[in-house]
């Protein structure tokens, strides 16, 4: 069995709309940590677009953010078709609808939308995540680490990475067997010289312990990879939703997160979800989990909870629902109160995955032992 997830770096023109978007939320939550925020944002060629809805009491400047984050990228003189200094900023934001706002902003939360959420873990890695999308975005961290710090001096912000790993038939992952790996480079740089080192100094300094004689490689596969960034390629915020969480190895309940305040489940739903199945495997009660949450808006109970761990539980997939239910907070309120999620967090998660970091809350497992005492 082959399985293939991808990763893009920081770079990426649907990347930066994230940060971008993560990073205005974060300045309004610094100011007001009750801020409802919807923000979006567009890029393509020199020109940025931020819209959405807002309902706070502080204020940013929003040029001024989206400047400094395409900055930081590395974005920055013409002869990269996008520059930070002289890109065009175009604003477009109202206030959030008081109809969405009266479901939410009462003596106990509602949900600020309706829709279903997707948490998974396995105990293929330590990071309790599913190997292929693990290996994904160490390739890209390692492209973005390796440009930043000069250590490969003709890489360019914009990149991506795809990895297969093969399984065994009990489905335990095996080797790597293809990793597909587009760099974005200087003209000056020979693509022979650049397969020789992008495979040498970010392939197999990253990920090599997964690698064999009979690995395929595909680096820069169509030739030169100058034109990069949105002067190639438009940019949304939302768009890479698969490279956010499992690379497609578990479902996605298609909201995304980045511009999101905690008060919209699409996030902090999908949060809860990951530290249910998290905490579950690490107890040692399913090797594989996966969980399925839903909100209807305005009510702060959840509609559902659905758990499924493909016949590895130690006990019955209804019990670990009626746990979820009693261990876990299910709740917005409750859940925005437990992760400490009314803080400027965001920005961080908007590159590399929102779930394998164990800086992010969402990933303890404080919990395990408490349901391996008790359960086991």
């Amino acid at each position: 069995m082959l399985f293939t997830s991808e990763s893009v770096t920081e770079g990426h023109p649907d990347k930066i709309c994230d940060q971008i978007s993560d990073a205005i939320l974060d300045e309004l939550i610094r100011k007001d940590p009750n801020s409802k925020v919807a923000i979006e944002s567009a890029v393509k060629s020199g020109l940025v677009y931020v819209f959405g809805e807002i309902s706070t009491n502080a204020w940013c400047n929003t040029e001024k953010i989206a400047r400094s984050v395409i900055r930081d990228i590395g974005f920055v003189g013409s002869e990269l078709g996008f520059d930070a200094n002289t890109c065009g900023i175009i604003t477009s934001i109202s206030e959030q609808s008081s109809e969405i706002a009266q479901g939410v902003d009462q003596a106990e939360q509602g949900a600020g939308d309706q829709g279903l959420m997707f948490g998974y873990a396995s105990d293929e890695t330590p990071e309790l995540m599913p190997l292929p999308i693990t290996l994904a975005h160490q390739l890209t961290q390692k492209l973005t680490e390796a440009r930043k710090s000069g250590v490969i001096d003709f890489l360019r912000p914009d990149g991506k990475s795809q990895v297969t790993v093969e399984y065994t038939r009990d489905k335990e992952p095996r080797r790597v067997h293809t990793v597909v790996l587009s760099a974005q480079h200087s003209l000056e740089i020979d693509q022979e010289e650049l397969r020789r080192i992008i495979k040498s100094e970010i392939i197999e300094a990253s990920i090599g312990q997964y690698l064999d004689d009979e690995t395929i490689f595909h680096i820069n596969p169509t030739g030169s990879f100058v034109q990069g960034g949105p002067v190639a390629d438009a940019g949304l915020t939302g768009r890479k939703i698969v490279v956010d969480t499992y690379g497609g190895y578990a479902p996605h309940g298609g909201g995304c997160f980045s511009g999101k305040d905690p008060s919209k489940v699409d996030r902090s739903g999908a949060y809860i979800a990951r530290y249910m199945a998290k905490n579950m495997v690490a107890s040692g009660l399913a090797q594989k989990c996966q969980v399925q949450i839903s909100y209807a808006i305005g009510i702060a109970e959840p509609v559902s909870i659905y758990i499924e761990t493909f016949g590895t539980g130690k006990v019955g997939d209804q019990k670990l629902e009626e746990i979820a239910y009693e261990y876990f907070p299910t709740k917005p309120a409750d859940i925005i109160g437990y992760f400490d999620l009314k803080r400027p967090i965001y920005r961080s998660t908007s590159t590399n995955g929102h779930f394998g970091n164990s800086d992010f809350p969402w990933e303890k497992i404080d919990i395990a032992e408490t349901l391996k005492a008790k359960f086991l």
